[in-house]
């Protein structure tokens, strides 16, 4: 009894001066060993003891041989201090350390015990993982990131990308969880989860490479181009503006049969022919799923050109030569003779060859006819088959310009006159009319008398019907014709009355006279004998 109440009393007193001073703190992490010290004297010391403060003072070791200790995993090392080994969760909390000598002294200390962070789980939301164990996703697509960590006490987590430089992304306790919703190139990098014991201050990483990429904008571009070095022909398939590089499958269409798997494809001669096609699959880790293609038809060159053109001496001409459906693109050359193929014409002071895109114009500068007229053919040859095409060229004197716009004007006014003439031969009324409008005379007068008369019988029965027609339109037209008949002879009378009846009655006296005279003259003749 007297033992028990001895520690109820040394407990009171523990609680007191651990309440008023913690003392001294020492920080161990499990499964590793600790040494807590009694207070800072050194040298030989007195009686040393060590208790654990719980709910109530737990013996734990004593330099007292006499006095075993509370577990192996205790025992006291130079200056009376506490070494414990194999430390726990369980071994964090208060101890103290009473040592007597001259007296009694009591020494408080603080044991913290830490644990992890062991591990670290990160999970990131990306696309795809390569056969490297590095994460890419898809430009403008939406990541998650999520790191977790156990500990004791509870870690700090806190991400960092490694773009250009190190850059902080958030830090929590625990867990830390973010996303990034449109990832672009710059956010291509290394991403680290960083977990920290605040006590112990041990830390760990984890870092996971993210790589961003994107599929070429458009789709690929088949062309065929013909080996510099040697006559072999050389698909491409272009399919640009992508991360990473596409890959690539050539086959042979129709039936599919692979050529090959690079951009670059070489093909001899023996495997051309006219039409035949060929196909490249392009294909991008992100997509899109079905990937792209492209195909190229190998065809002979066609032709077309003026089939003549002509060329004043002195002067110049073009001759053009339009080539299509070549591909390859064809190789075009001007001859001047196709019994002798290889003369091909040369650039030069006379000639002049121009190449525009599938074309060809060859201009002849001072045109001779002589030397230039003639047959000129334009040739066109690629790996599939070749076409040529002739172009006559005729060299002619040059045009009097004076001359022919002399004869110009000469028909244009024999024309005039003659249109003038009819119209003053079938329209007399008309002539009348418009030289009356020129003159400004009063149409409200008497204007024309017209006496027709046959110099023969034939003519007079020829001329009848023309006559009848003549008086009809002018009947029509003025609404007072007059007409007089007598022995084959026709007068005509038209007389423009403007409210005047005597000058009209005038008119007709002076047609009866005239008439009375004509009809005593063919009496007087009757009435001679004949001879």
């Amino acid at each position: 009894m007297a033992g028990l109440r001895v520690l109820l009393c040394l407990g009171a007193l523990l609680a007191r001066q651990g309440s008023a001073d913690l003392g001294a703190v020492a920080i161990g992490e499990v499964h590793e060993n600790v040494t807590l010290h009694c207070g800072n004297v050194s040298g030989s010391r007195g009686l040393v003891t060590w208790y654990r403060n719980d709910s109530e003072p737990t013996f734990l070791l004593s330099s007292n041989s006499s006095l075993p200790p509370a577990s192996p995993r205790f025992s006291l090392e130079d200056a009376g201090a506490l070494h414990v080994e194999a430390l726990s969760l369980e071994d964090d909390g208060n101890y103290t350390c009473r040592e007597d000598l001259n007296g009694t002294r009591w020494f408080p200390v603080w044991l913290r015990v830490a644990s992890g962070p062991d591990q670290i789980e990160v999970n990131i939301s990306a696309t795809g993982t390569l056969s490297n164990g590095t994460l890419y996703t898809a430009k403008g697509s939406q990541v998650d990131f999520s790191c977790h960590s156990t500990s004791w006490p509870p870690p700090v987590v806190e991400w960092f990308i490694q773009a250009n430089n190190w850059e902080s992304l958030g830090k929590n306790l625990t867990a830390n969880s973010f996303a990034l919703l449109q990832m672009s190139q710059n956010l291509q990098g290394n991403y680290t989860c960083s977990a920290t014991n605040v006590l112990s201050g041990r830390q760990r990483k984890v870092t996971t490479e993210l790589l961003v990429y994107w599929p070429p904008p458009s789709a690929p571009q088949c062309s065929v181009v013909v080996s510099s070095k040697s006559a072999t022909l050389e698909l491409t398939c272009n399919w640009d503006g992508g991360y990473p590089d596409p890959t690539f499958l050539w086959t042979e269409e129709p039936g599919g049969t692979v050529l090959g798997n690079s951009k670059l494809q070489t093909l001899s001669p023996s495997q051309l022919s006219e039409g035949k096609k060929f196909k490249c699959f392009g294909s991008h880790i992100v997509g899109p799923e079905s990937g792209a293609s492209c195909v190229v038809q190998i065809s002979s060159p066609s032709l077309a050109s003026q089939p003549m053109k002509t060329c004043f001496m002195g002067g110049n001409v073009t001759l053009t030569c339009r080539v299509t459906g070549a591909n390859p693109p064809a190789r075009i050359q001007w001859l001047r003779n196709i019994t002798e193929p290889e003369a091909a014409i040369q650039p030069g002071s006379h000639y002049q060859i121009t190449r525009h895109g599938q074309g060809s114009s060859l201009t002849i500068y001072n045109c001779s006819q002589d030397l230039d007229e003639g047959f000129y053919f334009c040739r066109a040859e690629n790996l599939v088959g070749v076409k040529a095409v002739d172009i006559w060229l005729s060299v002619q004197e040059p045009l009097n310009i004076g001359g022919m716009v002399g004869m110009v004007v000469s028909l244009l006014l024999l024309g005039l006159a003659i249109v003038v003439g009819l119209m003053l031969y079938y329209s007399p009324v008309f002539c009348w009319k418009a030289g009356n409008t020129f003159r400004g005379q009063d149409m409200g007068d008497i204007m024309v008398l017209v006496d027709s008369e046959g110099e023969d019988e034939e003519e007079e029965e020829e001329d009848k019907e023309d006559v009848d027609e003549v008086e009809q339109e002018t009947y029509e037209r003025e609404e007072l014709p007059i007409e007089i008949r007598k022995h084959g002879h026709i007068h005509r009378v038209t007389a423009l009355v403007n409210g005047n009846l005597d000058r009209m009655g005038n008119g007709f006296q002076e047609l009866h006279d005239d008439s009375d005279e004509q009809q005593s003259d063919i009496v007087e003749e009757e009435d001679k004998p004949v001879g």
